[in-house]
């Protein structure tokens, strides 16, 4: 399962150079073939992601010493969701739920993109799948969550103990619905860019997307607030610390965008 997991994360890789180069090409001859490349690439590298996903999950789930993300962040006491949301709790299993969200938005596109302009749904799909291929690309060259360990260890590391809390179920996978949201918007912002057109219309599309990612994210630092107030006593719910600033400096951001799509789509202004 493991070794299935690393490779379907090769072949996401590889898709994602597709989507971010086909449907491009094909906006800019005005091909409609290439152009509805990117949707079925779009979902089958969400679903490859997904599998690579689940197979790091089974391998927390499982105890798989023999992974050396697992035995640095696990152990076969642990709790079943203590193991399960482990899959996360390290540098290398979030960049991986990272690019499954970052997947995920792009098959939403692909799904219920239906009635956007052609050649606008091909260049955020593009723009997505280049976002997707850079981060793939540095997950197999530089943070491999499937990296073995020969022999394999007896008994894990353990998960570190204050990220052994319900908070971490909750809080980094809407944070990261919020963060990584947000780049659907920025794909169609550049894909706007491209074809020169950022008008009422555009503005009408790029609003629910913005609306989904700024929902997420706000629920994500309100769960994390709560979350560091009762794990780390900080003695309140804001302490204004880099991670807090972290993610409060995108929320501005959204919000502002947020607002500028409704003056945009219902008063055409701010062009």
């Amino acid at each position: 399962m493991v070794e299935t997991g690393h490779f379907a994360l090769v072949l996401a890789f590889a898709l994602s150079l597709v989507q971010a180069l086909v449907p491009l090409f094909g906006a800019r001859i005005n091909s409609q073939k290439m152009m509805a490349v990117g949707g079925p690439v779009a979902v089958t590298g969400f679903a490859l992601t997904a599998l690579s996903f689940a197979a790091l999950a089974t391998a927390y789930a499982t105890s798989d010493f023999s992974v050396a993300n697992v035995w640095d962040n696990s152990h076969s006491l642990q709790p079943l969701i203590y193991k399960i949301t482990g899959t996360w709790g390290n540098h290398e299993g979030s960049m991986l739920l990272w690019v499954l969200i970052l997947s995920f938005f792009g098959a939403l596109v692909a799904a219920f993109g239906s009635n956007l302009p052609a050649t606008l749904r091909a260049n955020v799909l593009a723009v997505q799948g280049a976002i997707g291929a850079t981060f793939l690309l540095f997950i197999l060259a530089t943070s491999n969550p499937f990296a073995r360990l020969n022999p394999a260890p007896i008994e894990g590391r353990d998960l570190n103990p204050i990220l052994q809390d319900l908070g971490l179920a909750i809080h980094p996978p809407l944070l990261y619905l919020g963060y990584v949201g947000f780049s659907i918007c920025f794909s169609f912002s550049v894909a706007a860019l491209i074809e020169g057109r950022i008008d009422a219309s555009w503005a009408r599309w790029v609003r629910p997307w913005t609306l989904v990612a700024w929902m997420f994210l706000t629920g994500g630092i309100a769960m994390g607030s709560y979350w560091a107030y009762y794990e780390l006593g900080w003695g309140g719910f804001w302490f204004w610390d880099p991670v807090e600033n972290a993610s409060f400096m995108p929320w501005l951001a959204g919000t502002a965008l947020l607002h500028s799509a409704i003056v945009m789509e219902k008063r055409s202004a701010l062009k």
